[in-house]
């Protein structure tokens, strides 16, 4: 069933149009990868503090009120251009393997980091936590590496 949508999908004048015009597609994944740097960066800060190994003369509540309104920016605008991405080349992303889980490693990690943005808003909430601070930050560590290394792999598969 999957195939047959990848057909449908590549051949709609919207994918025939990214397909053929030479600049969409680099357009396209300069604007996902800066958006990828933004949110690589911004949590690498975040959960470098929720584990405890940077930042500890901040409280975590202002690290996740810093850097989480950043990743809830970027999230959008690399939703968008996925889609772009994956219309203009359905074959290609949807049936590889490296991207289905770069999918669901990213769902994992967006629940963990709202998880931490909506329990910030209860005072000292990850302070009185420290060992669940430590796991969140790191276990969402490895989840954007793993990510961004899923996401590397696609375009060798």
């Amino acid at each position: 069933m999957l195939p047959n949508f990848c057909n449908w999908l590549s051949n709609t004048p919207l994918s025939m149009k990214i397909q053929t015009v030479l600049w969409i597609i680099p357009a396209v994944q300069t604007i996902h990868i800066l958006c990828v740097a933004i949110v690589m960066s911004t949590m690498a800060m975040l959960d470098f503090r929720l584990a405890g190994v940077t930042g500890r003369s901040q409280p975590i509540s202002h690290a996740v009120n810093r850097w989480v309104p950043w990743v809830w920016g970027a999230l959008p605008v690399m939703l968008l251009t996925g889609c772009i991405l994956i219309i203009g080349e359905p074959t290609r992303e949807l049936m590889n393997p490296y991207f289905r889980t770069k999918m669901a490693l990213l769902a994992i990690v967006v629940v963990i980091t709202a998880f931490v943005y909506v329990r910030n808003k209860k005072e000292a909430y990850w302070e009185s936590r420290a060992v669940a601070a430590k796991f969140a930050g790191a276990f969402s560590l490895l989840l954007w590496i793993g990510i961004v290394t899923a996401g590397r792999w696609i375009a060798y598969y």
